[in-house]
């Protein structure tokens, strides 16, 4: 996980690892979050609860004196990792959000063990319980008292919006999944029917191959495309997504949260719900080998097929800690669809969006691919271009 930090610090940074966290009892950090997520449906200042970054620990007294090897550890690692802003050479550091950093605690330290925690509850049943109690929060009334907060603190641009009027959203999720204005986001290459798009506001990575994308990125040691797609391994459509290129797509709690088709084309089938558990997307979680996040969590996947090749392409849709639902739009019904259209949308919290295109159906735009490689994620919107298919008549059938 090297990569994730910046070459040009002054002394080293050492490398957030199971091995060398700080040690701290389970069931304290397991407090820490349930009270952090009860504190979001009290204090209308959304550094203070769940949205808080890892850096302003030591200003919520409350979960510093709960947990106080979390100030340890914000000072003395990089809580976060650096995102490349598309067309410039400039790099900015994302702060990972508190309950993130939590939440990779209790995975790091309470998944080797079979111990139970209050009772007879297993870290995934936390994990589980405390993300539909968070969405529940951001679902009431009360809520909407955190939505200035909220674009405060994250800058969200409110031009953007369908419905710029804040009286008109009755709850925090209800902007948390905003609509924007139909031009807000303009797919590129627009005319070229062989070219693809980002499929949402996202920080993205990209691999030819899911073998480059295993050695780059997702270092989970029992990740496969079977376990991603909940098919068995010897089964067609296994077999059909051999070899595949894959978009990575994830999603941090202050983007736009409605996922959009990459492709002109139809939705094919019906959505397959997956299922899982709760854990977190974050990049460093993600590049753990002991776990495997995307085939772990709770997913759900649509089948599209592309309008130029008739090749299915695989969408699926990945929840994570604290991300109550996901929900299809246009992507629940068969039928055509466009590049830039809106396929559903992510309930609170940061979560992820895997594309699937099958052999020989994308190359990659080449900035996105050297940054994948390096790696180090590429801050992308919906309808910036993610590539090309090389000849309709050339991709293999």
């Amino acid at each position: 996980m090297t990569s994730l930090h910046p070459t040009n610090v002054d002394k080293p940074v050492e490398n957030i690892h199971p091995d060398n966290l700080p040690q701290s009892s389970k069931t304290k950090l397991a407090q820490a979050l349930s009270v952090l997520v009860d504190h979001s449906s009290k204090h209308t200042d959304v550094t203070q609860n769940v949205h808080g970054p890892m850096h302003l620990i030591p200003s919520i007294p409350f979960l510093h004196k709960l947990v106080p090897e979390l100030e340890e550890l914000a000072t003395k690692y990089h809580i976060g990792n650096f995102v490349v802003i598309r067309g410039t050479s400039e790099r900015i550091f994302e702060s990972m959000p508190i309950y993130a950093r939590i939440g990779m605690h209790l995975l790091f330290y309470g998944k080797e063990q079979v111990e139970l925690l209050e009772g007879n509850r297993k870290i995934d049943d936390i994990l589980r319980d405390e993300s539909i109690k968070e969405g529940k929060i951001y679902n009431s009334s009360e809520s909407v008292k955190s939505i200035s907060s909220f674009i405060s603190t994250y800058k969200i641009q409110l031009d953007e919006l369908l419905d710029p009027d804040l009286s008109h959203y009755k709850c925090f999720n209800e902007f948390f999944y905003r609509r924007l204005k139909l031009d807000a986001r303009p797919v590129q290459y627009l005319d070229n029917p062989l070219s693809f798009c980002s499929p949402a506001d996202c920080r993205m990575t990209v691999y030819s191959t899911v073998d480059s994308a295993t050695k780059f990125w997702i270092k989970g040691d029992e990740f496969s495309i079977a376990k991603l797609l909940n098919v068995p391994p010897d089964s067609e459509r296994a077999k059909y997504y051999e070899g595949s290129s894959m978009a990575i797509c994830r999603l941090a709690p202050q983007d736009y949260h409605r996922f959009h088709c990459p492709l002109d084309g139809t939705v094919t089938g019906e959505i397959v719900d997956i299922p899982g558990q709760y854990y977190t997307v974050n990049p460093q979680a993600v590049n753990e080998p002991k776990f495997d996040v995307f085939t772990a969590n709770k997913r759900s996947i649509a089948y599209l097929t592309h309008g130029q090749t008739s090749k299915e392409v695989a969408y699926v849709a990945v929840g994570a800690l604290l991300v109550g639902s996901i929900e299809w739009t246009a992507g629940k019904e068969k039928g055509e669809i466009k590049r830039g259209d809106e396929l559903g949308y992510f309930a609170y919290g940061g979560s992820t969006v895997i594309v699937l295109f099958p052999k020989g159906l994308i190359n990659f735009d080449q900035d996105l691919v050297q940054n994948s490689l390096e790696p180090v994620e590429t801050l992308v919107k919906v309808g910036y271009s993610l590539g090309q298919c090389p000849d309709a008549g050339s991709v293999p059938a």
